[in-house]
């Protein structure tokens, strides 16, 4: 029967005062959460949802009965959450997204809630397993923008569905999926998912054999990319159970250090008088800094995040036609100056084997003619034929003037060389 090994990692990141990540790699069940709220306590509800579901940490029968206990904890710290807001007012609008699964025989019972992810690498291909419950995912859903829009999205961090007291009855995703000896699975929060490209996550897992070294080249890839955000890591290698492994439970993150209700949460600047407000404050931040927080399903957001869409691109193609007909009026002004400039030109040609003037260059652009000849001038009459040899080829091949009156000279020079001769 496979047996699952893990390890995990939970760093502050570059950005971040404080870690609002909780995780716990267990003998049996594997959880990441990504806490929301900032001085709203995004810390104590990831640290009190892990908590509750280090519970759920044993041998199961059946992966139906790992999945029924996994889901329940979920909503147990749903509402330990709501009584801990209540007891704590300074806490409201405090959430976190939870991605947790156990490992159940040749079976992985899956929970999730959130845009924390869940991964599987098998076969040497990286395959996300959860999907994100956010708005830009919803927008991809339906067509609107493109999973690659989506990841540079500017509200790519609006949740739909978390666990937290925005929602008495949270609408939890759950599966039983098929797992092996050979996959490697993947939870972590989006501050790794949201700064590491999954080309590079791919990269590291398939040059990476060793797990450890796998979940520590992970984090320093994020750290690398600037770390915005808290990031959490777990890795889970799936092993035949040929000897018995009996690996250390381990917690990381804000799961790991004591809660102080009383001092450590106390709001640092007074709350605003709507919730709803401050949500919209901490959206017209810089992208690279934003928050991960909660807007509700039902609410107008969606359209308020379509109808920017639309500004956007409007803007877009505004800008993209300005800049095109900056570009055609370029071209026309070069074009315009370099013809002037041909019509500036003189030189000495033949035409219907007689020495004449010409206005422009000889060179023609495809179907553009770039010279003309000369006409109404008083020049001697100068059949080519009659001139020297090296005159003949001269003029053949051209004679460049300096102006006008230089050509004419030139042709008074050549009548002069074919009365000499």
């Amino acid at each position: 029967m496979p047996v699952a090994l893990g390890s995990v990692v939970s760093d502050v990141g570059k950005v971040r005062s404080n870690n609002q990540d909780s995780a716990y790699c267990g003998r049996h069940l594997f959880v990441v959460a990504d806490g929301m709220g900032g001085h709203a306590g995004g810390d104590v509800a990831s640290a009190i949802t892990v908590n509750q579901l280090m519970e759920a940490d044993h041998e199961y029968d059946t992966p139906e009965d790992a999945l029924a206990e996994i889901r329940q904890g979920m909503l147990t710290a749903n509402e330990l959450l709501n009584s801990t807001v209540a007891q704590y007012p300074e806490l409201s609008g405090m959430g976190t997204t939870c991605s947790a699964f156990a490992i159940v025989g040749d079976k992985l019972a899956l929970a999730h809630i959130g845009d924390s992810r869940i991964y599987v690498w098998r076969d040497q291909q990286l395959t996300q397993v959860s999907k994100d419950h956010t708005f830009v995912q919803k927008l991809v859903d339906a067509g609107r923008i493109t999973p690659e829009e989506a990841a540079v999205h500017p509200r790519r961090n609006v949740v739909m569905r978390v666990l937290g007291d925005v929602d008495m009855s949270p609408d939890i995703d759950v599966a039983i999926i098929d797992t092996q000896p050979g996959d490697r699975w993947l939870i972590c929060s989006d501050g790794l998912s949201g700064v590491v490209l999954e080309k590079q996550l791919t990269d590291i897992l398939a040059k990476t054999p060793n797990r450890e070294q796998a979940i520590h080249r992970l984090l320093t890839a994020a750290l690398d990319n600037g770390a915005p955000d808290n990031v959490s890591v777990i890795l889970v290698d799936i092993l035949s159970g040929d000897s018995p492994v009996h690996p250390t439970p381990r917690v990381a993150g804000a799961a790991d250090r004591p809660l102080d209700f009383e001092v450590a949460h106390k709001p640092a600047a007074p709350e605003p008088v709507s919730k709803r407000s401050a949500l919209r404050l901490s959206t017209i931040r810089s992208r690279r800094f934003e928050p991960t927080h909660y807007e509700s399903a039902e609410s107008d957001y969606l359209e308020e995040i379509i109808a920017e869409d639309r500004q956007r691109a409007r803007r877009r193609r505004i800008l993209l036609i300005v800049t095109t007909m900056i570009v055609l009026a370029g071209i026309a002004a070069a074009a315009l100056y370099s013809y002037g400039w041909t019509q500036r030109q003189y030189y000495v040609g033949v035409s219907d084997g007689q020495v004449v003037v010409y206005q422009g260059i000889s060179q023609n652009i495809g179907p553009f003619v770039l010279h003309h000849e000369v006409t109404g001038l008083s020049l001697p009459e100068v059949d080519v034929s009659e001139l020297p040899y090296d005159s003949r080829t001269a003029v053949t091949e051209t004679i460049t003037a300096d102006s006008l009156d230089h050509a004419v000279a030139i042709v008074t020079q050549l009548a002069e060389e074919v009365a000499d001769e």
